[in-house]
């Protein structure tokens, strides 16, 4: 486990001429703010049988017992599929729209400016962009050109948190500036429309959603940005990569559709939920705590056997998953910017109470589990 958390022990004592000189190591930076949103037009699982034509009774069942009630999704005014080229450019345009969205609200919500921004993070996996997410939102936002950046893609729904990892290491580094990660996820950019079992199961759960946090580490005194108080402190990191399953979650080239095409095993939720407690106890053992000691569980939003396969296998209620599940309910797999998404329903919720630890797990192509350990 990587762990970002001061301790006392961990305190660097250097001899001088007639004086000890105690220097600490950063502390561990804070999520400031988080923002969310979405793009589209809310569907029901029953509007997009109808639109689509879906009659097998098989396809229609993965549609309505997905535990889904609505998502937002950019689809065509007809109806009618769309060539790559077109799906390209849709998630262009909708993840800068929906990105520069979330960052505002993230911003907004830390009580931040635009102008306070010095680093960029941008994931995407449901489209290629050269040059990357990040420069076409700086522009977008007008921030600083000289603000660092970089772009995560390609690595799924897990990535929110590897990227989450680079981001608060990069404010740890530098205490007292801000930092800020977006997720921006145009899944309805990466759908096929056909017939078969394979794309059924993608179109039945995934929708359009961005989410972004703004990440800042205390500054010295004086400097011009404090501790934010109103978020947790971000305390460490942990993740596993099943490579027995490795093409058990993939996006790649379907040849018959002239499409990139995401495919999902159907024993993924036994393979993550069998897989969940090594990497969770890691995680807490890393900073001496166990199971017991965590109040507060925001978990991505894979679907119902995902949730249903890590909440048996972690011991947790399903009071501990309820953000995790609203947030599937009503939005559906929002890919890598899900747990924002379950985040900020507990930030608006008000649960969490000063020295409360919480658990941020992610899932993804790889097969990967990610997790993440931080304190109010």
């Amino acid at each position: 486990m990587t762990l970002l958390q001061d301790s006392p022990s961990s305190a660097i004592h250097t001899e001088v001429p007639h004086r000890l000189v105690v220097t600490r190591p950063p502390a561990p930076p804070a999520l400031a703010g988080v923002g969310t949103a979405v793009a589209g037009a809310p569907y029901s699982q029953q509007e997009l049988l109808e639109r689509y034509g879906i009659t097998d009774p098989k396809i229609r069942s993965v549609f309505q017992n997905s535990a889904i009630d609505r998502r937002f999704l950019t689809l065509s005014a007809d109806g009618a599929d769309e060539a790559q080229g077109d799906l390209l450019r849709k998630h262009r345009t909708v993840a800068v729209d929906m990105g520069a969205r979330a960052v505002y609200a993230a911003l907004a919500d830390a009580g931040l400016d635009k102008s306070d921004v010095d680093y960029l993070c941008c994931v995407t996996t449901t489209g290629f962009l050269t040059p990357g997410l990040s420069a076409l939102l700086i522009r977008e936002l007008g921030l600083d050109p000289a603000c660092h950046r970089v772009d995560v893609v390609g690595m799924g729904c897990n990535a929110g948190l590897n990227a989450l990892n680079g981001t608060a290491g990069w404010a740890k580094a530098n205490p007292g500036r801000v930092a800020v990660m977006v997720c921006a996820e145009a899944c309805s950019a990466a759908y096929v429309m056909d017939s078969t079992m394979r794309t059924a199961v993608v179109n039945s759960i995934f929708g359009d959603g961005a989410a972004a946090v703004a990440v800042v580490a205390p500054a010295d005194q004086g400097a011009a940005f404090p501790l934010p108080t109103q978020g947790p402190r971000v305390l460490g990191f942990a993740s596993r990569i099943i490579t027995d399953a490795l093409d058990a979650m993939r996006y790649d080239w379907d040849d018959a559709q002239h499409k990139f095409s995401f495919f999902l095993d159907p024993d993924i939720p036994y393979v993550v939920g069998a897989n969940a407690g090594e990497v969770v106890d890691r995680l807490l053992g890393g900073a001496g705590l166990r199971r017991r000691d965590i109040v507060h569980w925001l978990v991505h939003s894979g679907g119902k056997k995902v949730i249903d396969a890590v909440r048996v296998n972690l011991g947790l209620t399903r009071h501990d998953v309820r953000h995790t599940t609203g947030v599937l309910r009503d939005y559906g797999n929002l890919s890598s910017g899900s747990f924002l998404f379950s985040y900020e329903r507990l930030a608006r919720e008000g649960a969490a109470a000063p020295g409360d630890y919480g658990v941020l797990m992610t899932m993804g192509p790889g097969s990967t589990i990610e997790t993440a350990l931080v304190r109010w």
